[in-house]
This record gives structure tokens, C-alpha cells and sequence, in this order.
């Protein structure tokens, strides 16, 4: 049993076990964040709460989350080359602040329309969607900078105590008797700044000289990948979204359908969560490889994420498609709504978005942004095409999921196949090799 285990933590890229623990927590958080806010508030609220949550999980995440990847790329590089990271931290770090004020401004214009469409009328909950985003924005930065050093304990530590905190407060908050969407939204800002914080002490302590990154060259990585990312996060958001938009707004039968949903699609996001435990090693490990050279490395750290990545999609897809119409109102106190069928449709659909966020962050190591944008682009349209078809709005939402995933997934793998060539060391005379292990790469998906 002790040989089994070793082996299977021996497959994990470098640094994904010391983080492992901090991604439990902070994905056994959704869950308890969401089960408490179901108990809690009703029908109305418990639907606007979930809708916060999707927006901030898809467009923070969206703006942010490239900030952590370039992040991890960036300081990855300079550390295979002997340079601190605290000059490119701080610039990474006045690039959010950046993009986070001009959040504000967009939001602070359209308040009223967004609560009219989204939150019911209700505008405090756009004050907490600015909370979200201040949260979103400094615990990229923190991550970022922890993953490109390799410091995977602060990195677990600080997931630990981000979601942590986020069960803790929604406890007490349950606890009190305090039924307010509000309150619910404002935990969202409070528990990744404090992590945050805490992170970023590890940070500080590497007095290493060395340059920060150009303007011109931070602008442009970012902008493909922050496009990439906000197009990855529409692919998955796309069944809340979708069912709001689509159905009648007013209507308590859409809302019971959107909390349904959006509940089901949390149980179907479980890998989602557990991947969180590999991204950052990988993309560590895939940027340094890059800036070394050593494209057999970058082959075998991603065939090795790309098989433990769906061998957890089916591990745990399976149960989600056989428990899920039981488990949904049992844990969530959502109404009985969905079958089996609607949760393999949205088991399928993340095992195909993870295999493209897998292949679109490989593409993005190697400093290929543009083919992993293009990927997403595709999808993008796929899931627009059939959200838009005729039929029941759940079917469209939960199919318009899996077509664009499926879609970003194939056209990344071939865009990768195209591209790990130019990835070969500078020592090896052809792209024999490199032609080689990409079609390798290929056979084991």
C-alpha cells in the first residue's frame, strides 16, 4: 500500500504534494460556503449569493488568475537564472492594482444595471463584488510569486488559511442568525486579503538582486492571457449564466433552477479543486523547463499532469453522476430539479475543460499566449452556438458547457502538438525529437 502511494505521489509534478492539504481546505470551503448560504437565506438570496459567487469565480478569476500564471512564469524564469523576484513582483503587483481600479470604475458606472440584472435590484451585493475582486487581485499576486519561487508550503498555507477562514466565518455567521446576502458576499473580500498577508512575508524575505520584467513585455503576455482566461472562465461559468439570461428572471421556478445548478455544477467541479494542487507546481515546473531548454522535461511533466488530471475526473465524476440528484438537496437544500444525465453532462464537460486548461497552460509556459487564446476563442463560439439553439434552457446550459470545452480541448492539443517542436533544446540538430514526444503526448490522452 505504502509502495502504491509513493509511486502515485511520485507522479505529481514537484511541489504539488506540500500544497495538497491548503486545496482540500480551500475546495471543502465552496461547499460549506454554499450549504450554509442554501440553510440560510432563501430562495431570492441564496440565488443572488450564487450568482456573486460565479461572477467572482469567473470574472475575478478571469482578470486575476493570469496575473498568478504570469507570475508563476515570470519568477520561475528569473530564478533558473539566479535573479530575485521582488522588482517583477512589485510590477505585477501595480499591474492588478491597475486592473482592480478600472474594475471599480466599470462597476461603480453600472451599478444599477447589474444589481437590476443580476442581483435582483439588490446594489450592496455590487459593493460586494468589489470586495471579491480586491480579494481576487492580491491573493494572485501573493500565489504568483510563492509558486515561481517554489516556496509550495507557504503556497499550501496560504490556500489553508484563505479557505479556512471562509468556513470559519460562514459558520459564525450561520451561527448568529444573520440572514444577509450581504454578509455572506463581504466573507469573499475578508479571508484572501487576510491569507494573502500572511503570504506574503515568504515574499519579502528573497533579498535577491535582479531586474524586473519590461512594460511591454508584462502588457503583452497579459492581455492574451487575461483574454484566454476570462474565455476559460465563460466556458465554465456557462450553465448560471446561461439559465438566467435565457429564462425568465422574475420567475421563482428560474431561480430554484439557477441555485439547482449552480450547486450541481460545484459537485461536478470537484477535480476543478483538486487540479488547483497541480496547476502551480506545473506551471512552475513547465517555465522552468522552457527557460532551461529541456523540452523532455516540459513532455514528461505534462504527460504525467495530463493522465492524473483524468484519472481524477473519472474518479470522482462517477459518483457525482450517480449521487448527484440525491446529494444536491440533500446538501444544498436545492430543489429535486436535475437527473442523472443533467450531472454526467457537466461531469463530461469538466473533464474536457480541464484537459484544455491543462494543454492552455502548457502552451502558455512556452510563451505561446496566442494559441492558447485562439483555443479558448473557439470554444468560446461553440458554447455561444448552442446556448442559443433551441430547447429547454437546463439542456442548452449544461450542453453549451460541454461543447465549448470539448472544442477548446482539441484545438489546444493540436495547437501544443504544433508547437512543443520549438521547444527543443538548442543542442538537439532536428525537431525529430520534439516531433517525437509530441505525438507521445498525444497517444497518452
Amino acid at each position: 500500500m505504502k509502495n502504491a502511494i509513493a509511486r502515485l505521489l511520485g507522479v505529481l509534478p514537484p511541489g504539488a504534494r506540500l500544497v495538497v492539504g491548503g486545496t482540500v481546505t480551500l475546495g471543502a470551503s465552496a461547499y460549506v460556503y454554499m450549504a450554509l448560504v442554501g440553510y440560510s437565506l432563501g430562495t431570492s438570496n441564496a440565488a443572488r449569493v450564487t450568482l456573486l459567487w460565479t461572477i467572482v469565480m469567473s470574472v475575478g478569476w478571469g482578470l486575476f488568475q493570469p496575473v498568478e500564471l504570469e507570475l508563476t512564469r515570470l519568477v520561475a524564469a528569473r530564478k533558473v537564472a539566479g535573479e530575485g523576484s521582488l522588482p517583477t513582483v512589485r510590477r505585477m503587483l501595480f499591474f492588478a492594482l491597475a486592473v482592480l481600479g478600472l474594475s471599480f470604475v466599470v462597476l461603480a458606472a453600472a451599478a444599477r444595471p447589474i444589481a437590476d440584472l443580476v442581483f435582483g435590484g439588490d446594489r450592496s451585493l455590487v459593493l460586494a463584488l468589489a470586495g471579491g475582486l480586491v480579494g481576487m487581485a492580491l491573493s494572485s499576486v501573493s500565489r504568483g510569486a510563492l509558486a515561481g519561487l517554489g516556496l509550495f508550503r507557504q503556497y499550501g498555507s496560504q490556500l489553508a488559511l484563505d479557505g479556512g477562514l471562509r468556513i470559519g466565518l460562514a459558520i459564525l455567521v450561520a451561527m448568529v442568525g444573520i440572514h444577509s446576502a450581504l454578509v455572506f458576499g463581504l466573507i469573499l473580500l475578508v479571508a484572501p486579503v487576510t491569507a494573502s498577508v500572511v503570504g506574503l512575508r515568504s515574499i519579502l524575505a528573497d533579498k535577491a538582486a535582479g531586474s524586473a520584467v519590461r512594460w511591454r513585455e508584462l502588457i503583452s503576455g497579459m492581455g492574451f492571457l487575461i483574454a484566454s482566461v476570462m474565455l476559460s472562465q465563460l466556458v465554465i461559468n456557462a450553465c448560471v449564466v446561461c439559465v438566467r439570461l435565457l429564462a425568465p428572471r422574475s420567475s421563482e421556478a428560474s431561480d430554484a433552477l439557477v441555485f439547482a445548478l449552480g450547486q450541481a455544477i460545484v459537485m461536478a467541479r470537484v477535480p476543478l479543486f483538486a487540479y488547483s494542487a497541480l496547476q502551480a507546481s506545473m506551471v512552475s515546473a513547465l517555465s522552468g523547463a522552457a527557460a532551461a531548454g529541456d523540452h523532455g522535461e516540459f513532455r514528461k511533466v505534462l504527460t504525467r499532469t495530463t493522465a492524473v488530471v483524468a484519472a481524477m475526473c473519472i474518479g470522482c465524476g462517477l459518483p457525482v453522476v450517480l449521487l448527484g440528484a440525491w446529494l444536491n438537496p440533500l446538501l444544498f437544500n436545492a430543489k429535486h430539479l436535475l437527473g442523472p444525465l443533467d450531472f454526467a453532462w457537466l461531469v463530461l464537460g469538466t473533464l474536457f475543460y480541464l484537459l484544455a486548461t491543462v494543454f492552455g497552460q502548457a502552451l502558455m509556459s512556452s510563451s505561446q499566449h496566442r494559441r492558447q487564446l485562439l483555443g479558448w476563442a473557439a470554444g468560446s463560439v461553440a458554447l455561444v452556438c448552442v446556448a442559443l439553439a433551441p430547447g429547454n434552457v437546463g439542456l442548452r446550459a449544461e450542453l453549451a458547457y460541454l461543447a465549448g470545452a470539448t472544442v477548446s480541448a482539441v484545438l489546444m492539443l493540436w495547437s501544443l502538438y504544433r508547437a512543443l517542436p520549438g521547444s527543443r533544446s538548442p543542442a538537439e540538430p532536428s525537431g525529430q525529437l520534439a516531433e517525437e514526444d509530441s505525438t507521445a503526448l498525444i497517444r497518452s490522452v
